[in-house]
C-alpha cells in the first residue's frame, strides 16, 4: 500500500498545515498590530526644550562641565574659559577632578568659579505664561 495515498496520512498532515497556518496568521496579525502601535509613538522633546535650571546651588563636584552646560544653558567653552583650564581631554573630569588637577591649593576653587560664571552668563528665561482657558 503507497504511504502518500492513505487518506488518514492525508488528513493529518493537511490538518497540521491548517493548524500551522493558523498559528501564523495569528501571530502575524498581533505583530503588525504592535507595529502600529509602536508607530504611533513620538520622539521625546529635544533637551533644548526642558526648562532651564537657574539655582546655582544645586551644583555638584561630581558634575562635568558639558553636563552643567547642558542645565544651565551656558556653553561650555565660556565656563573652561572662565577656569582657564583647556577643553581638551578635559570634557569627561568632574569638577573635583580638575580642581584637583589644576587648582590643588585651593579647595573647591573650580565649582565656585563655574558656579559665578553661570550666575554671570546665563541667558534670559522666557516668561511662562499660564495655562488658562477662556470660560463661556
Amino acid at each position: 500500500m503507497n504511504a502518500s495515498s492513505n487518506p488518514k496520512q492525508r488528513a493529518l498532515v493537511a490538518g497540521l498545515i491548517l493548524i500551522g497556518l493558523l498559528i501564523v496568521g495569528i501571530f502575524g496579525w498581533r505583530t503588525a498590530r504592535a507595529f502600529r502601535e509602536f508607530r504611533g509613538q513620538r520622539p521625546p522633546p529635544p533637551l533644548a526644550a526642558e526648562p532651564m535650571e537657574t539655582d546655582v546651588t544645586m551644583i555638584r563636584d561630581w558634575m562635568t562641565i558639558p553636563f552643567i552646560s547642558k542645565m544651565y544653558h551656558v556653553p561650555a567653552r565660556i565656563l573652561f574659559k572662565a577656569l582657564d583650564i583647556p577643553e581638551h581631554k578635559n570634557k569627561e573630569k568632574s569638577l573635583k577632578q580638575l580642581n584637583e588637577e589644576y587648582y590643588p591649593e585651593v579647595e573647591g576653587f573650580v565649582l565656585e568659579k563655574v558656579k559665578a560664571t553661570i550666575l554671570a552668563n546665563q541667558p534670559p528665561q522666557m516668561p511662562t505664561v499660564p495655562n488658562t482657558t477662556a470660560g463661556p
